[in-house]
């Protein structure tokens, strides 16, 4: 089954097109919203290919694996586009090239008045499905729900860049320690400026980002970005402070425009039509630069330095035992989703420092589960299991755990406490040795050539390999019937 025929048939148990919100997809899966729920979790599990379906507040998520999808996204959001009514249609801004929505609608806010919810559920008793579905959805938009949708949706889109960028680093780093006489050849300086391009471009990047989930123009967000890194800044100096470059990092990028979305939306009510394409975008740009300068980048400098400090304290204090925390603890968090607010201090990190301490740790909880899923592999006597890990195992090795997660270790229960300890002693042997990368975006072996030093990393990987496979052979785990 290719991609068009999985879309036709998740289409097909999930559709009609107009009972589909939206359709979005991160790194791996591809995240429905629906009207109404006329299917269940277990109809969407046997589709082929799906290597897991989980429900995150009023979405779905079905887990396909990297590459597949976003290729899976774009060939359901062309089958929703050929059909009448189309619920999901977006402006050409709001889509990535392949036509996927960068967002999907969503409750600006959590309900403020308690009885809405209860008149859509009285609404609801009397036949009205869509009103209870209203209800659920505008329950379930919590702030922190909501802010991790956004974070996700602003910095998913630039992984792809930074892992480029961080391999190209990595291995350039490995070559010119190996030979430092190739430092000075003009194809590796060509290449290193490739390598660190991401970093150049960075806040630009978040600033276009952020203003489309922001609310507002995707350029504006960008020349916000631009103003607060802009080289001239330290040349000049205001009520005796010198102005610096990039002061506050993303988090200061974050908070400009943000207030420069806000502050769009109220131009444009306020502003004369006639007039709103010329004086709108005047007194934002204006206004915002003398907010970015005068507030967002202090508080964006205070915000970021407490975060790496603490980022970065934790694990030079703590060691092993920090390690040992942080990667036990990476695989709930990405079961429950929460993982994505780590995204921006991944990206803080690396544009402060240069280098990411703590994706190492993290990468270890893949790690560890590659080791406990192997132990099932060797102990399991039912043919199908078997074939599922012979299948989500390598990309498992290669970083994408969630395959793994959902098709092994969650299901049945014991062999997920098993990956969990293997990725603590990993993690607590990356913290040992502060290992540091230079990516995001990347776990497994893959992310080893953008580590340093990468001998201590490959260690740490062994040790989550053989720790989850030991502690998984210990704990074992309930074997299914055999077929």
């Amino acid at each position: 089954m290719d991609n068009q025929e999985l879309a036709q048939e998740i289409l097909k148990l999930t559709g009609p097109a107009d009972n589909i919100i939206s359709a979005t997809s991160c790194m791996t899966r591809l995240r429905l919203v629906v009207k109404k729920e006329h299917f269940t979790k277990e109809e969407l599990a046997k589709l082929p290919q799906i290597n897991g379906v989980l429900k995150s507040g009023d979405e779905w998520h079905l887990v396909l694996g990297p590459g597949k999808a976003t290729h899976v996204a774009a060939a359901f959001n062309n089958l929703l586009k050929q059909a009448e009514p189309v619920s999901t249609e977006t402006k050409d801004s709001d889509t990535t090239a392949a036509g996927i929505p960068l967002s999907e609608p969503e409750p600006a806010v959590p309900p403020k008045n308690p009885t809405d919810f209860k008149t859509l559920v009285q609404n609801a008793e009397i036949g009205d499905g869509e009103a209870l579905h209203a209800a659920i959805r505008q329950k379930n938009a919590t702030y922190g729900k909501l802010l991790l949708k956004k974070i996700a949706h602003i910095f998913t889109p630039i992984i792809p860049a930074f892992i480029g960028c961080g391999l190209i680093t990595g291995l350039l780093n490995i070559f010119i320690k190996l030979n430092p006489d190739l430092a000075a050849l003009p194809v590796l300086k060509l290449l290193g400026v490739a390598g660190n391009a991401v970093f150049w471009s960075l806040n630009i990047l978040v600033g276009v980002n952020a203003a489309r989930e922001f609310g507002g123009s995707p350029m504006l967000g960008g020349v916000m970005a631009a103003v607060i890194t802009h080289p001239a800044l330290s040349g000049i100096t205001i009520f005796g402070d010198k102005l610096v470059p990039g002061r506050g990092g993303i988090i200061a990028v974050l908070l400009v425009v943000l207030f420069a979305s806000f502050l769009e939306q109220k131009l444009h009510k306020i502003i004369p039509e006639t007039m709103d394409l010329f004086i709108t975008p005047l007194l934002v740009v204006i206004i915002s630069t003398f907010v970015a300068t005068g507030i967002c980048q202090p508080v964006g400098s205070w915000l970021s330095n407490l975060i790496g400090g603490a980022a970065t304290g934790a694990i030079k204090q703590g060691g092993a035992l920090t390690g040992f925390i942080l990667g036990g603890a990476w695989l709930p968090m990405v079961m429950l989703g929460i993982h994505q607010g780590m995204t921006p201090i991944h990206a803080d990190l690396l544009a402060t420092y240069g280098t990411n301490i703590l994706l190492p740790i993290l990468a270890m909880a893949g790690c560890g589960q590659v080791g406990a899923t192997l132990a099932v592999y060797v102990k399991t006597k039912n043919s199908q299991l078997r074939k599922t890990i012979a299948s989500a195992l390598p990309v498992g090795i290669m970083g994408i755990g969630e395959p793994l997660i959902y098709g092994v270790t969650l299901p049945l229960g014991k062999p997920f406490l098993g990956a969990c300890l293997g990725g603590a002693c990993g993690g607590a042997l990356q913290a040992s040795f502060a290992v540091g990368a230079t990516t995001m975006g990347l776990s497994g072996l893959p992310l080893a050539a953008s580590t340093d030093p990468v001998s201590s990393y490959l260690l740490g990987v062994i040790t989550a390999y053989v720790t989850g496979f030991i502690a998984t052979w210990i704990i074992g785990f309930d074997d299914p019937p055999k077929e």
